[in-house]
C-alpha cells in the first residue's frame, strides 16, 4: 500500500491491538471491534499557512489522511463553505451561527469525504468489488465513487430510502438491492451477502476505517475558515455518528499539533422519534440500548442501534458537549426556516441539527457571545418533497 509518511496503521478502539492496514482491511481481526486509523504527528510536514490559497478539497490535508493524494480515488469532495446565517443568530439570541454547507459535495452530502477515502482503501487493497448497506445517501456516494474507481458496487438500500438515492446508484452503474423493512433489514441482506462473497470489500459504516477518517477533514476545514480558532459549539445531526466521531477526532489532531487552542463542544441533534444517543448521554451510561420501535421521518438519521455510540458518548462528554431531541414537525419546521431566513437548502434530515441548536439556545445552552456550526450533512434536493409535505400540511 501506498500511505503517507504519519499514518501508522490501524488500532482497535476494543482491545487495543495495533495492525498494519495491508493486513487489516475490516474490523479487528482478534476481537471484531472498530479499527481507527493512528498517525505521528511528528511526521506531519504541513503548517497551518500551507498549502496557500482556498480550501479546495479535503486531500489539501493528505498529510493528515492515510494515502496521498496522487493515489485518491477523488472528484474534489470538500472544501465546502462556511456560511454566516446572521438572521439565525438574532433570532436564537446567538452571538454567531455559522451553517458549514456539505450539500455541495459531488454527490450531495458529506458522505463523499468517508466514500473518497474508503475507496480509495478498496483500490490499494486490489478489490474488484465494493459493498455495503445505507440509509441511501452512503449507498449513492459509494456507487459513484466506485464508478470513479473502475470498481462494482454492491448496494443494499431499505424501501424507504429515497428515490433520489435509489435512481442514482442505478445511474453510477451500481447493483442495487432494496431490502424491504429499515435499515436494519438492509445490513442483514448486505451481512449475508458478504457470508456469500467473501471477496467483496465492504464500505459499510465502522467496518472499513476509513470512513470517519475522512469526515474528520469537516472540522479541519471549519478550522482553517476561522483562522484556525476553534467554534464554541458544532450540533451534528446524529444518526451512526460516524461525522461527529471525525470531527472529535480531528478536533484532537489540531490540538496535539499545535495549530487550534481548545475546541468546541459537540452536540448531537436527534429526532425525538429515534434517539438512543439523546437516552444514553442523559442517563449517564456508557452505551446505548436499541430503539426497539423507530418513528421518524428523518430516514438519515433514524438509526435505532448505532454501534460506536460509546465513542459518541465520548465525544460529546470529553468536548463537554451534549445531546437534543426534537419531533419531527420541528426539524421539519427548521429546515423551511433556514431555507426562508438564510437562503441556504438544507435537508430535512440535517435540519435536526438547526432544530436542536434552537433548542440548546433556548435551554441556555448558547448564549450571545458563542459561535457555533451548524453542519448541513446534505443538500435539500435529497428530500425536499418532504420539506414541501410539511408546508402543505401547514396550508401553504
Amino acid at each position: 500500500m501506498e500511505t503517507t509518511d504519519a499514518f501508522a496503521g490501524l488500532a482497535c478502539r476494543d482491545c487495543g491491538h495495533q495492525f498494519d492496514a495491508a493486513d487489516a482491511p475490516g474490523r479487528c481481526p482478534d476481537c471484531g471491534g472498530i479499527l481507527d486509523p493512528q498517525y505521528d504527528l511528528d511526521a506531519v510536514s504541513l503548517a497551518p499557512e500551507d498549502p496557500e490559497g482556498p480550501v479546495d478539497s479535503m486531500w489539501r490535508y493528505e498529510a493528515l489522511l492515510p494515502f496521498p493524494r496522487s493515489t485518491a480515488v477523488t472528484m474534489d469532495e470538500g472544501g465546502t463553505p462556511l456560511v454566516s446565517c446572521p438572521a439565525l443568530a438574532e433570532e436564537w439570541g446567538v452571538g454567531e451561527v455559522l451553517l458549514k454547507d456539505e450539500g455541495r459535495n459531488p454527490t450531495g452530502t458529506f458522505k463523499d469525504r468517508g466514500q473518497s477515502v474508503a475507496v480509495t482503501a478498496a483500490v490499494q487493497h486490489g478489490a474488484d468489488d465494493v459493498a455495503l448497506a445505507s440509509a441511501g445517501n452512503a449507498g449513492q456516494a459509494a456507487a459513484a465513487y466506485a464508478a470513479r474507481a473502475g470498481l462494482d458496487a454492491h448496494v443494499f438500500l431499505p424501501s424507504r430510502a429515497g428515490f433520489t438515492q435509489k435512481a442514482m446508484v442505478n445511474v453510477h452503474g451500481g447493483d442495487l438491492t432494496v431490502v424491504g423493512g429499515r435499515i436494519g433489514d438492509a445490513g442483514a441482506a448486505f451481512e449475508d451477502a458478504m457470508a456469500d462473497e467473501p471477496d467483496w470489500h465492504a464500505l459499510q459504516t465502522f467496518v472499513t476505517p476509513y470512513r470517519h477518517d475522512g469526515k474528520k477533514t469537516m472540522y479541519y476545514e471549519i478550522a482553517e475558515q476561522r483562522d484556525w480558532t476553534a467554534p464554541d459549539a458544532v450540533v451534528y445531526p446524529t444518526g451512526g455518528g460516524v461525522g461527529l466521531v471525525g470531527m472529535y477526532e480531528g478536533a484532537r489532531d489540531l490540538r496535539e499539533l499545535g495549530w487550534v487552542d481548545g475546541g468546541p463542544a459537540f452536540y448531537a441533534a436527534q429526532a425525538s422519534g429515534c434517539a438512543p444517543i439523546v437516552e444514553a448521554f442523559e442517563s449517564g451510561a456508557a452505551v446505548h440500548e436499541a430503539v426497539e420501535h423507530p418513528d421518524t421521518i428523518c430516514g438519515g438519521i433514524e438509526i435505532p442501534d448505532p454501534g460506536a455510540s460509546p465513542w459518541i458518548l465520548e465525544a460529546l462528554r470529553a468536548s463537554g458537549g451534549g445531546a437534543v431531541a426534537t419531533d419531527d414537525d420541528a426539524i421539519l419546521q427548521a429546515g423551511v426556516d433556514v431555507a426562508q431566513l438564510e437562503g441556504l437548502e438544507m435537508g430535512a434530515t440535517c435540519a435536526a441539527a438547526a432544530s436542536g441548536a434552537r433548542a440548546l439556545a433556548e435551554r441556555g445552552e448558547f448564549g450571545p457571545d458563542d459561535t457555533v456550526v451548524l453542519l448541513n450533512t446534505g443538500s435539500a434536493n435529497k428530500d425536499a418533497d418532504v420539506l414541501r409535505s410539511h408546508l402543505m400540511g401547514q396550508g401553504v
